[in-house]
């Protein structure tokens, strides 16, 4: 660090040196007075806007702890504190290290940047309850999860601590409505326990239990690929055929996705819970999704230039029992 700060003044005296020659030579005082002046207020700005401590070779060592983390986090965050992701990680990584108030705080720098975000709102009103005595979900805390359902109404962990919050604030029947609607989407170990709950709330609020319900599968979608006869010599051999489903606002990232070869049309599949690529968002937990179809020549899961496809189509997921039609009719440009 001092041999780049050495380096860096010599530069501003050359600089200066340069540009003042003139001056000095004529009126060697004021020309010496106005170079000291200047070199002085470039070191005053650079200490007051600049990064000196960026040269420090310890800023730009990895954390070697949780606690170093947090301050490095800190630190980002007091430079750019718009970043939802940093205070996400941030009220985390506070809620491991037990300071529940500082978490409540950074998850709700994170919601005020994004206030539509349901994971978000429920990681927040979580955190609003740990940083009490007593866990409970406040009336802020219970908006946030009011305002997750509106975004997301299958949302699970929402619904699952708004059943809570209502049955702390002794609203059993209002807890055992919020639960119910779960266990059409959960596993069947989650959906026995979660029934245990359900009824308990039930027996507090002097209703009748529920009956264990009986297996069934979980909601599919019936798709028909068809593919347009102008288009059949474009398909190359060895080509991939695509068929997924994405939330209904075109986020890239499928819910469900099944892979094909694209051999003889026309084909029928099944998207269900079984086809999703991440154990956390699966299709069941949706209202409704948006369905396409695509072939690949490269195989690669990702749309590319020439790929044949089909346009997207919004669709309701539960209930949904009729069979959708994806007409392939089109080459990405």
């Amino acid at each position: 660090m001092s041999m780049f700060v050495a380096a860096a003044a010599l530069l501003v005296v050359l600089g200066l040196g340069i540009t003042l020659y003139p001056l000095w030579r004529a009126r060697p005082l004021l020309g010496a007075g106005l170079g000291l002046a200047l070199g002085l207020a470039t070191l005053a700005i650079y200490l007051a806007i600049g990064a000196p401590r960026a040269l420090d070779p310890q800023q730009s060592r990895p954390p070697q702890t949780l606690a170093d983390a947090i301050v490095q986090l800190e630190a980002e965050l007091q430079r750019d504190p718009r970043q939802i992701e940093g205070w996400r990680l941030l009220g985390s990584a506070y809620t491991a290290e037990n300071q529940t108030q500082k978490a409540r705080d950074a998850y709700a720098r994170a919601v005020a940047l994004a206030p539509d975000n349901p994971d978000l709102l429920a990681e927040a009103a979580e955190a609003r309850a740990l940083a009490t005595d007593d866990r409970r979900f406040d009336a802020q805390a219970v908006r946030m999860l009011q305002h997750a359902l509106k975004q997301q109404p299958m949302h699970q962990r929402a619904r699952w601590f708004l059943g809570i919050a209502h049955r702390q604030g002794k609203h059993p029947a209002e807890a055992a409505q919020t639960w119910e609607p779960l266990l059409g989407v959960v596993d069947a170990g989650t959906a026995a326990s979660l029934l245990e709950q359900i009824n308990g709330a039930r027996q507090e609020a002097g209703l009748p239990p529920l009956p264990a319900p009986a297996a069934a599968a979980p909601p599919g979608l019936k798709i028909k690929v068809e593919l347009a006869p102008a288009l059949a010599a474009r398909v190359p051999a060895g080509a991939s055929l695509f068929v997924l489903a994405r939330q209904a606002d075109g986020r890239p990232m499928p819910v469900a996705v099944e892979k094909l070869a694209a051999t003889k049309f026309p084909v029928q599949v099944v998207l269900d819970d079984g086809d999703s690529p991440m154990p956390t968002a699966k299709l069941s937990q949706l209202e409704r999704v948006q369905v396409l179809a695509r072939i690949s020549a490269s195989g690669n899961a990702m749309p590319q230039t020439g790929d044949l496809a089909s346009a997207p189509m919004v669709v309701q997921v539960r209930g949904n029992a009729a069979e959708i039609v994806l007409r392939i009719d089109r080459a990405i440009e």
